[in-house]
């Protein structure tokens, strides 16, 4: 299960290496064009399937919302330009995690080593293959880390670390898009405000067995090669502003993997979108109204929640909002 978690994790996670390293091919871009056209035609069938930039409006309500990409690239600063008008009449910044909830993440990290490594369990070289044990063992020491110190993380917690390609890594350059927007808004003394609690994606891994949480592992050892060519196909749909074609691309890789019936895909990736994306959104919606209930808002959060018919745009229009796509265009 879980086969293409590794892209869920570019755009969801609350991690935030620099991808400018990263030299690959766009893996969509290099699919035969009907192919692709396919994939355009699957993602044009949910609601707002193109677009990273909105407003919903109701009433006297004013909703800014900016679709984010959790990692860094040159291309946010084009971004962050065509949002400074945005930033600087809203009233408060609303994001998946503020500096609070990465503080007392950091804390209860500290705290509880626990969260993410194994302190009671088998070790992965146990639960593992040996040549999945030493796949996962190269995947490490690509990224600097010791085999001997992965060996006690949690299922979970190494298939993040997964999602991040090595050429992402030592870099000194800014956040992601997040990230950029928190800077901003401490610049002008915006307040800044979570969506969620800062232990929503613990809770998210913590209800999944521990099947589950090596099957992550390896569907994500099975992209390890990929793994460059993934971080620039996510980036380029994202500035592409196709953030469901990235969910219709996910699919198609699942059902090149060994075993995967277009059935066990569909039924997975419902799961997955469930947990992941369309339970938070709910969740997010009334924090989302009450603070517009007090002035002109900037709501940013991982592009994937934009889309859908659970997607944040479509639930806000159900509820009588109007809602409109905004050029990012400075």
């Amino acid at each position: 299960m879980r086969q293409i978690l590794s892209t869920f994790m570019a755009l969801l996670a609350f991690s935030t290496p620099a991808l400018a390293e990263c030299q690959g091919q766009n893996l969509i871009a290099a699919l035969p064009a009907d192919q692709q056209a396919n994939l355009r035609a699957e993602a044009a069938k949910q609601p707002y399937a193109i677009g990273n930039f909105w407003l919903a409006t109701k009433g006297d309500q004013q909703i800014t919302l900016v679709g984010t990409y959790h990692f860094d690239d040159p291309r946010h600063s084009a971004t962050m330009t065509a949002l400074a008008p945005a930033i600087a009449r809203a009233q408060i910044l609303l994001v998946e995690a503020g500096p609070k909830e990465q503080d007392s993440l950091k804390a209860r990290m500290a705290d509880d080593p626990s969260l993410i490594v194994n302190t009671d369990g088998p070790t992965l070289p146990e639960v593992l293959s040996p040549e999945d044990w030493q796949h996962l063992s190269d995947a490490a020491k690509a990224r600097g880390m010791p085999a001997f110190m992965v060996a006690k993380f949690r299922p979970w917690y190494v298939s993040v670390l997964l999602a991040m390609p090595p050429c992402s890594l030592g870099t000194a350059m800014p956040e992601g898009l997040d990230a950029q927007l928190i800077q901003a808004a401490k610049a002008r003394d915006l307040p800044v405000q979570a969506l969620e609690p800062y232990d929503t994606l613990f809770s998210i891994f913590g209800d999944m067995t521990q099947a589950e949480q090596i099957d992550m592992i390896t569907s994500a050892l099975a992209l390890e090669d990929k793994s460059a060519d993934m971080a620039i196909t996510l980036a380029d749909a994202y500035f592409a502003q196709e953030g469901r074609l990235i969910w219709e691309f996910s699919k198609l890789q699942a059902l090149q993997q060994p075993g995967f019936t277009p059935e066990r895909v569909q039924r997975e990736f419902a799961v997955m979108e469930k947990s992941m994306m369309t339970d938070r959104n709910t969740a997010w919606i009334p924090v989302i109204e009450a603070a517009a209930a007090k002035g002109p808002v900037l709501a940013a959060f991982g592009a994937l929640h934009l889309s859908g018919d659970q997607g944040v745009l479509n639930l806000l229009q159900a509820r009588g909002y109007k809602v409109t796509q905004l050029s990012l265009v400075p």
